[in-house]
């Protein structure tokens, strides 16, 4: 497993049990007529989204690192088009939960979108700061 991945599971599953541990407690006691059964679903999904997600970036860095980008977006788009059929799927089925369902999902696909955007734009830094030191010491040698 690269440094990378291991770095992004770990940093998700974090961000899943933080955000879904605080999310549940303040549903719960808070607003406790607007927790639904469903709510540790969500961070669950999520998760495993991740695992998904780093691991077919993973795969796409290796085997074709030129395309990078692309498979990137492409796997974000599935990941969108992923979570509305799920969310219209729950909703349909549990109507009496629908809205609490939405925003709570709505919210956590929020956070999951700027933990990932960030986590990979300073990975894509991180590669360009290294081929610049490979190419800086290749022109010195």
């Amino acid at each position: 497993m690269s440094k990378t991945k291991r770095n992004y599971l770990w940093q998700m599953a974090f961000l899943m049990l933080v955000g879904g541990g605080i999310g549940g407690w303040g549903y719960f006691n808070l607003c406790p007529h607007h927790y639904f059964n469903g709510y540790p679903l969500i961070p669950a999904y999520f998760f495993l989204l991740g695992v998904c997600m780093i691991n077919l970036v993973e795969w796409g860095r290796r085997t074709m690192p030129d395309k990078l980008l692309q498979i990137y977006m492409l796997v974000r788009t599935i990941r969108m088009l992923a979570s509305f059929i799920l969310m219209l799927v729950y909703c349909v089925a549990v109507r009496t939960e629908a809205v609490a369902f939405m925003l709570t999902f709505i919210a956590f696909y929020l956070i999951y979108l700027t933990y990932d955007s960030w986590f990979f734009c300073m990975f894509e830094g991180n590669q360009k700061k290294k081929k610049e030191k490979k190419k800086q010491h290749e022109t010195n040698i």
